[in-house]
């Protein structure tokens, strides 16, 4: 490896490992996204919230639940007094979900739900309706409760906060616990004058059988990025209105930042026994796979034999000859193979060829001393002449092959 290469991956090397460097030490950007679970520390998580659960509730068994509304309410023990606190971007329920949750209000148990809508089922019922000003620009917004026990205060804001409220609810049953204050703009009007702030309501509670709904309708106030910035309070004064009870259930299903398996074996993955059985079979697989393929005799390739081509050769060479029409050339080798074949066979010198060669060579071959003293005669002939036809290269072949017979 000359110098010039050694440079070259020397610069490659450090610049690669710059830019590893430079994408480790570099600061992630931070998630906006809403998700509302109980393990999440992005601004808009509840990892706060969920923490502070016990000072908040310091008499009540905080228990988190990860199936849902159907499979937890059918198990529970009716008899027992609870809260059931969901916080979430919506909360959209099926009809079984939807006839569990009634029956388990109407029971005497209070739930308290946080989000942005409360889907057709539940709204439709307990006949509430929520509505959306969404403002060109971002703008702060003011949370405040009713309670004058609560001072009157007004917490303040502005980073992702809908100006979501109330717009109708069931008078005969409802009570309005808090309100949400923002300026309404009155879009594609020239006169900034008839912008006009409004104060409606955001937190209310509905009763419903022998419990309560605790319905609010601006969700991100119970999320980190607020319970950190002395928004605290708010969160609070909202669930100083659920009851004193034994068991306070956390609902970490429906979340928007849920993690959800979305593998065909969704199913198997959820259910210990066979997620046990899955791993335990994939496990075996590759077991048997690796010591199968050490104790299995590898494959032996086929090897072609080499191919006789030495005919095809001599025919090439025929053609040649033939074609050249140098009919002595080829005589004086065909001769010369004949002599080497007697010599190497019969042991005779083919030096001097006489009538004694003729006589010797018919002995050890067996062939007639006629024809045998005939072929060396022509062999002499053969030899003593310059130029040859082809009919005598024709004549010598048909006496040698004859005598070799």
């Amino acid at each position: 490896m000359d110098k010039r290469t050694k440079i070259i991956i020397g610069i490659f090397v450090v610049v690669l490992l710059g830019i590893i460097t430079t994408e480790i030490t570099r600061p992630k950007p931070i998630n906006w996204k809403p998700s509302y679970t109980a393990t999440d520390k992005i601004p808009f998580g509840c990892y706060v919230l969920h923490s502070e659960l016990p000072n908040l509730f310091p008499n009540q068994e905080i228990v988190d639940v990860n199936a849902s509304l159907y499979e937890s309410f059918v198990t529970r023990d009716t008899l027992e007094q609870s809260n059931y606190l969901m916080i979430n971007n919506g909360v959209d329920l099926d009809e079984q979900e939807y006839d569990q949750l009634l029956s388990y209000v109407s029971q005497g148990n209070d739930v308290f739900m946080a989000s942005s809508y409360f889907g057709y089922y539940l709204s439709d019922t307990l006949n509430v309706s929520v509505e959306a000003n969404y403002n060109v620009q971002e703008d702060t917004i003011r949370l405040s409760m009713t309670n004058s026990k609560f001072k009157n205060k007004d917490f303040l804001y502005t980073k992702g906060m809908y100006n979501r409220h109330f717009s109708s609810v069931d008078t005969l049953n409802t009570t309005i616990l808090g309100h949400i204050t923002f300026l309404e703009e009155k879009l594609f009007e020239v006169n900034e004058d008839l912008d006009r702030v409004r104060k409606l309501p955001n937190f209310i509670k509905v009763k419903f059988g022998n419990g309560h709904f605790y319905l609010n309708c601006t969700p991100l106030a119970f999320t980190n990025f607020y319970m950190l910035e002395n928004n605290e309070d708010y969160v609070a004064q909202n669930f100083a209105y659920l009851k004193n009870k034994k068991t306070l259930y956390w609902d970490n299903y429906k979340k928007s930042g849920r993690v959800v398996i979305k593998s065909p074996l969704r199913f198997v993955l959820t259910q210990l026994p066979l997620k046990w059985a899955y791993y335990v079979t994939l496990v075996a697989l590759l077991l048997f796979y690796i010591f199968r393929t050490k104790r299995q005799q590898r494959s032996i390739p086929v090897i072609e034999p080499l191919q006789n081509s030495s005919i095809e050769f001599a025919q090439t060479v025929g053609n040649l000859y033939y074609q050249h029409k140098d009919y002595s050339n080829l005589i004086s080798k065909k001769l010369n193979y004949f002599l080497e074949y007697i010599r190497s066979k019969y042991h005779l010198d083919t030096t001097t060829i006489n009538a004694k060669t003729a006589k010797d060579l018919a002995a050890k071959s067996g062939a007639s001393l006629s024809d045998t003293t005939e072929l060396i005669d022509f062999i002499k002939h053969l030899k003593n002449k310059q130029h040859h036809t082809e009919n005598e290269m024709i004549a010598l072949n048909k006496k040698i092959t004859a005598f070799k017979r």
